[in-house]
C-alpha cells in the first residue's frame, strides 16, 4: 500500500479494487490522439482506474475519503460493463495496518456513484450492513437526496445496496464544512449535481482532492471533462477556478482513481511536474513503450 506523510497526516492507499472504463466517456470530446498521449489505451479502447480509498489518520482518529466499489456486490454483466478487474478487499488492508473497520470514525464521501460508494456496505450472510459501522458518512445534502431519489440517468450509478443500511450514518452539509482543523469539504457539483471536493491544510501547505472533476492527472486542463459529467460546464468553471488558484499557491493534488499517480504537484504554469507520488501497483494497461 502507498503512503505519504503530510506533515501531522499519515495518508495510506487501500484496495478498493479496479475499473476499465470507455476512453472516450472518460475523456468526453476531446479526441482520443490528444488524450491516449496522456493516459494509455488497450486495445478494447478502455483506461485503467484504480478505485482506491485514502485513509487519512489524524489526531488518533481515522478518516476515509470514499469506499471501494466493494465485494460481490456487482454482477457478472455489471463486472463485464465496468471492466472490474480487481474488487474491493479493504478489510484486508486495513487489518495490514492493524485495524479493523470499526476504528474508521468518518467517511468523507465526494460523491455517491456505485464506484465510490459500493464499499459502503458488505454482506452479512444475506444482509447487506455498514461496513464502517462506527463512522460518521458525510456527504453534500444535495448528493444524499439524488442517492435516495435517482432521477432516469443517475438511477444506473445510484443503487440502494449502497444507501439503506447506512441512512442512520450520514451528515449532510450543504457548501462547505469543516470536519475537523486542516480537512474540509466543499461543494462544486459538475460530475453530480452534489459532487465535493476536499481540501486538507497542514502548516501552511495544502494536498487538493478533486475527485472526479479531475480523476486522473491527465485531467488537468479544465475543459477534458467527462461524458459521465452530469453538469459538465460546471466541471470546466470549477475546474478553472480551483486549479487556478491550486497552481498559484503550489498545492498538491492526491488520486482515488489515477493507476500512475497518487500525488503530484506541478510548477505554477501547470506544464512541468514538480513532485510526485507514483502508484506502487503496476497497472495492467501500461504507457506504451519508446
Amino acid at each position: 500500500m502507498d503512503q505519504l506523510q503530510f506533515h501531522n497526516m499519515s495518508l495510506t492507499w487501500l484496495n478498493g479494487g479496479v475499473t476499465s472504463l470507455d476512453g472516450g466517456a472518460m475523456f468526453g470530446v476531446v479526441p482520443k490522439p490528444l488524450w491516449s498521449r496522456k493516459y494509455p489505451v488497450n486495445e478494447k479502447n478502455q483506461i485503467e482506474l484504480a478505485c482506491e480509498p485514502i485513509l487519512i489518520q489524524f489526531e488518533d482518529k481515522n478518516y476515509l475519503i470514499d469506499s471501494g466499489v466493494g465485494f460481490n456486490k456487482l454482477n457478472e454483466k455489471q463486472l463485464r460493463n465496468y471492466g472490474v478487474t480487481e474488487e474491493s478487499s479493504i478489510l484486508e488492508s486495513l487489518q495490514e495496518l492493524g485495524l479493523t473497520a470499526s476504528d474508521i470514525d468518518v467517511v468523507l464521501m465526494t460523491h455517491l456513484h456505485f464506484d465510490h460508494a459500493g464499499g459502503l456496505t458488505r454482506w452479512e450472510g444475506d444482509q447487506l450492513v455498514p461496513t464502517f459501522p462506527n463512522a460518521q458518512i458525510y456527504t453534500t445534502e444535495i448528493e444524499w437526496a439524488e442517492m435516495q431519489n435517482p432521477n432516469i440517468r443517475s438511477k444506473n450509478t445510484y443503487w440502494k445496496e449502497n444507501w439503506e443500511p447506512i441512512q442512520h450514518l450520514v451528515k449532510t452539509f450543504e457548501e462547505r464544512i469543516m470536519i475537523t482543523e486542516g480537512i474540509e469539504m466543499i461543494h462544486t457539483g459538475g460530475h453530480s449535481n452534489g459532487h465535493a471536493i476536499i481540501k486538507l491544510n497542514q502548516q501552511g501547505e495544502t494536498l487538493l482532492h478533486m475527485a472526479d472533476i479531475m480523476p486522473t492527472h491527465a485531467h488537468q486542463n479544465p475543459l477534458w471533462v467527462l461524458a459521465y459529467d452530469d453538469y459538465p460546464m460546471t466541471s470546466i468553471f470549477a475546474k478553472e477556478k480551483i486549479l487556478k488558484e491550486a497552481l498559484e499557491n503550489e498545492y498538491k493534488f492526491i488520486f482515488y482513481h489515477d493507476a500512475y499517480y497518487r500525488m503530484i504537484q506541478w510548477t505554477p504554469d501547470g506544464k512541468e511536474i514538480k513532485d510526485s507520488l507514483k502508484r506502487g501497483k503496476e497497472a495492467i494497461i501500461q504507457y506504451p513503450k519508446k
